[in-house]
């Protein structure tokens, strides 16, 4: 007899490979960092198109980093403080994020895989028209979570809230959204296939019955 298939499918997720000593680096536009520890400047730092693999960046405050077009490979942010982390059309594998304030995290049409946020605080994090895999996104505070056209598969939210999330044009898979408090969706028609709790479904029933074109009057 064949096994049912769990839903939601939870997120394939790894500890990043991270060797025991590292090589103490700073980054620079199209770096290749392997096993380095990496030291942020306090004001911008330019890493677009740079390599980044078996290393962690170690906690800082600083005003902007730029990392479109980069690919990171099993890397730990520590601790963070950055007023705008750049990372379009980025790659990042077997990647975490723990703690720190971020102002603005734009990953549009870049690509996640087996990434971590953990105690995160973001105030605008924008996802449009990448792909996301294998990602859990735990106990973090987000301001505002843009989404539209993104591809979310294998995401699961923990004890997470949010303003608003903009759905639109939105395509998931295993999508689980229960340990989203989030206080409104743009388009909650994007939300099928989706797994969300009772207690959701009802703070967000006049939204559906609108998508569904019912007419709620008392």
């Amino acid at each position: 007899m064949a096994r049912s298939r769990l839903r939601p499918e939870p997120p394939r997720i790894s500890e990043p490979d991270l060797p025991d000593t590292f090589e103490d680096v700073a980054l620079r536009r199209s770096a290749e960092v392997i096993e380095g520890r990496v030291t942020l400047a306090p004001g911008k730092t330019d890493a677009a198109h740079s390599r980044i693999s078996e290393s962690v960046v170690e906690a800082a405050s600083v005003e902007a980093i730029d990392l479109n077009g980069a690919i990171l490979s099993d890397v730990v942010f520590e601790q963070m403080s950055a007023a705008e982390l750049l990372a379009r059309e980025g790659t990042w594998r077997t990647v975490v994020v723990r703690g720190g304030r971020i102002g603005t995290l734009d990953l549009s049409r870049g690509r996640w895989d087996g990434v971590v946020l953990d105690g995160v605080r973001i105030d605008y994090l924008t996802v449009a028209g990448a792909t996301l895999a294998d990602v859990e996104i735990s106990g973090c505070r987000i301001g505002t979570l843009d989404a539209p056209g993104a591809q979310l598969d294998r995401v699961r939210f923990v004890g997470t809230t949010a303003d608003e999330v903009d759905t639109r044009e939105l395509q998931s898979r295993d999508l689980d959204l229960r340990g989203l408090d989030a206080v409104a969706f743009t388009d909650v028609r994007a939300l099928r296939g989706a797994t969300l709790s009772t207690a959701q479904v009802e703070a967000h029933a006049a939204a559906f019955a609108a998508a569904l074109g019912v007419d709620v009057q008392d």
